[in-house]
């Protein structure tokens, strides 16, 4: 299968069309916000603490880390497909766990099992890189994140009205229905696009350490766990700030969590524009540096009494913006410096992105209980996008290290 022949929905003998890609990598990312709404009401219910009902948040990104670092070897060993088609089977029967649930413990052990639909995100990836050249797929790549940041953009509003107009469980009824129907599109549409003979596991063990030893493929994947850090203290604090912080309702706060997808949006369509033409390393620093000047605004505002829902929310959307320019742009560079091991870059990459995050939104329930409003959660995700500055620049510097 190769990219000269043009994409056609439900054959299997075409590449994958986009919009498969786009709602395999979607679906993951709707399963992570779309019930962050229903937290407070899924506190009372289920008779716990907000920090307990949080483990939902951390604990699936660090199941999440663990699984993405397991599904790349599969894939490279197995094919794309099968690995995929298991996983969303998986997610099902774990929204199937989370909807029936009668307490907090065992909703938890089932969100932890729902963590397989990140296999899409890693692979949806992996097989933009089976058909296209690094430049290439770092725009095709953007291209998919950018239909894909929809998900999350519409995910909180859909999970806070139907919090709302039905409950908490609701919600998982939808997720479910979601889950479903992407399995039976990747079905249809999604043949192998891996084209190399299968190796066995030692053979791929014994190739990992070149992966490994390589300081670019480090630097890049710094960069995107730092860059995608601040967005996962977003996610870890934003419905505390939401609802304690500023008052707003189910509704109202899944609005306000769409804030930085839809920057998302528009920094992946920059990604597909421009990544080809201007690097992948310029694209990562201008990413970078617009999230680093976005949130230092947030926090001189906050810390000069100005802080509101419409400021906080609102400049993180800088966020999104810049993980819309690094994230597709930095999955390339890993994805590049061993494209044999496309597969296992992708996971040990997506891996640190999401156990980074996991370690992060822990750190934003707990400055959180700091006081002093949302400051010290937008100081977190400050740090957080300082060090993506760093790492990229480390990146350039090897580069031109090795040049000279």
């Amino acid at each position: 299968m190769t990219p000269d022949r043009e994409a056609r929905l439900f054959d299997r003998t075409s590449p994958p069309h986009i919009l498969t890609l786009v709602l395999l990598a979607g679906i993951g990312a709707m399963s992570m916000s779309v019930f962050l709404p229903s937290l407070p009401s899924m506190t009372v219910a289920f008779d716990t603490s907000y920090e307990v009902m949080q483990l939902a948040v951390s604990l699936y990104l660090a199941v999440t880390a663990f699984i993405q670092i397991v599904v790349g070897p599969l894939a490279d060993r197995y094919g794309r497909r099968p690995v995929t088609l298991a996983a969303l089977g998986i997610f099902v029967a774990a929204s199937v766990g989370c909807l029936l649930a009668p307490t907090a413990e065992i909703f938890l052990g089932f969100r932890m099992l729902q963590a397989a639909v990140a296999t899409g995100i890693v692979l949806s990836r992996a097989v933009v890189r089976d058909l296209y050249p690094p430049a290439e797929s770092a725009s095709m790549i953007g291209y998919v994140t950018m239909g894909m940041a929809l998900v999350p953009m519409i995910a909180p509003m859909i999970g806070g009205a139907l919090d709302q107009a039905f409950g908490w469980r609701s919600t998982f009824v939808f997720l479910i229905l979601a889950g479903l129907g992407v399995l039976v599109l990747t079905w249809a549409d999604m043949g192998e696009t891996k084209r190399s003979e299968p190796r066995s596991f030692r053979d791929q063990l014994a190739e990992t350490p070149e992966l490994f030893r390589s300081r670019r493929f480090w630097g890049y994947v710094a960069a995107a766990a730092f860059a995608s850090g601040s967005f996962f203290a977003f996610l870890g604090g934003a419905p505390y700030v939401a609802s304690e912080v500023y008052g707003l309702s189910a509704f109202w706060a899944g609005a306000a969590f769409g804030a930085p997808a839809t920057g998302y949006a528009i920094g992946n369509y920059l990604s597909g524009r421009f990544s080809a033409r201007r690097g992948i390393n310029a694209m990562i620093v201008a990413g970078t540096m617009l999230t680093t000047v976005g949130l230092a605004l947030a926090a001189l505002l906050t810390a000069a009494g100005l802080g509101s829902a419409p400021v906080f929310f609102g400049f993180c959307t800088f966020i999104g913006l810049g993980n819309g320019l690094v994230i597709p742009n930095a999955s390339a560079g890993m994805l590049s410096v061993r494209p044999h091991l496309a597969g296992t870059a992708s996971g040990f990459g997506s891996a640190a992105m999401i156990g980074g995050g996991a370690l992060l939104s822990v750190f934003a329930g707990i400055v959180l209980r700091l006081g002093d409003g949302s400051l010290p959660l937008i100081v977190l995700m400050l740090v957080s996008s300082l060090l993506a500055v760093a790492a990229i620049r480390y990146v350039i510097a090897r580069e031109a290290e090795v040049a000279a």
